[in-house]
């Protein structure tokens, strides 16, 4: 107290808080403690913000204004996972995009979150930031996207490759559609499609599936070569959707991506990933539409961690997010400081202010 004299216990508030006074000079008072405070006021912004309950139920008003003005601060915290030192037998990756941002996620084949990456596309660059993260697998399981074989290649040269077969399968239908009008088109769906029928443990019917799609180049190959005049005067390739078709399974067998499944006994697609992961984010998205591009981000963040992490070693872990440093301007650094000949200031000579005299009367 102001007097400096011990407090001793003077009964508790109503909320149930010890109350302290002086015996000097009578004042009494409970003691404070922000840290306790903001602590709670994170706990249910975190419960609010992967949970179910609207504001209003959480702080029992109305609108949950008084929420929102609590927690506005905790925007501000960023949710880390500590750093993936173990070595998984398979790590599993996808994109996901959010308000114009890529969300690249690696998932273990337990069913661990281990790290993700915001970005602005599939890039190699975006995906050699997300896999350095992570202690090399011995297999990554993808769906193929643009950047992932030349980032696998730079920072797990060792680890082998898996195909997501469902992604190669909607690849090739997007190309043959689900109806093809041509014998070999129908033919080249039907063989991917017994893809999935193959066994982890079956080589023999792995090989006999390559001996058909071998016989069905010998027998269709050579429409993928023909060519033809358009109207236009421009020559193009006669079946360029079955010459598509035909590059994709081509080049997953000429990679060795189809089927390592068989040899390492990894998952042969990312359906857990996007199951357990993709589908909840989106549901978190859905309930709290309306966010703003920076909340959104911050939400899928905390759901990702939440996923690994109990909520107290989450909140411990929480840290500032460090705002990007500005962008050095060395003309600006080293200009001489000088009035300025137009600013933002207000200035009595500019008749901004009331005056005395006849200009003054209204």
């Amino acid at each position: 107290m102001v007097c400096g004299s011990r407090l001793v216990k003077n009964g508790r508030h109503r909320s149930g808080t010890q109350r302290w006074r002086c015996p000097s000079c009578g004042a009494s008072s409970v003691r404070r403690r922000p840290d306790v405070s903001r602590r709670e006021q994170l706990v249910r912004f975190v419960s609010w913000l992967v949970g179910k309950q609207t504001q209003a139920e959480i702080d029992g008003t109305a609108t949950g204004r008084t929420f929102r003005r609590e927690t506005a601060w905790c925007w501000a915290l960023e949710p880390r996972l500590p750093p993936a030192t173990e070595i998984h037998h398979a790590v599993l990756v996808d994109g996901f995009w959010v308000s114009g941002w890529c969300l690249l996620i690696a998932f273990s084949d337990k069913g661990r979150v281990l790290a993700w990456q915001w970005s602005g596309g599939e890039s190699v660059a975006a995906w050699k930031a997300l896999l350095e993260q992570v202690a090399a697998p011995g297999v990554l399981v993808s769906d193929g996207g643009t950047g992932i074989p030349t980032a696998l290649k730079a920072v797990w040269p060792e680890t082998k490759h898996q195909r997501c077969l469902f992604h190669v399968q909607m690849r090739l239908t997007r190309h043959l559609t689900r109806t093809p009008r041509t014998d070999a088109a129908r033919a080249l769906r039907a063989l991917v499609m017994r893809v999935s029928a193959i066994d982890e443990d079956d080589k023999d019917a792995a090989i006999a599936w390559q001996i058909t799609l071998d016989e069905w180049w010998r027998t269709f190959g050579h429409l993928t070569k023909e060519k033809t005049r358009f109207r236009n005067g421009q020559i193009g390739y006669t079946h360029d959707r079955l010459r598509k078709a035909w590059s994709l399974i081509h080049g997953v067998i000429r990679n060795n991506t189809l089927f390592t499944y068989i040899t390492y006994g990894n998952p042969r697609t990312t359906s857990p990933l996007e199951g357990a992961i993709n589908s909840q984010i989106r549901e978190l998205l859905l309930r709290h539409r309306g966010m703003s591009e920076h909340h959104q981000k911050r939400a899928i963040e905390w759901f990702l961690v939440l996923h690994e992490l109990p909520l107290n070693e989450a909140i411990a872990l929480a840290k500032p997010a460090t705002p990007p440093a500005p962008p050095a301007n060395a003309d600006t650094a080293d200009a001489p400081i000088e009035p300025a000949l137009y600013d933002t200031g207000l200035d009595a000579a500019e008749g901004l202010w009331s005056r005395a005299g006849w200009a003054g009367r209204g």
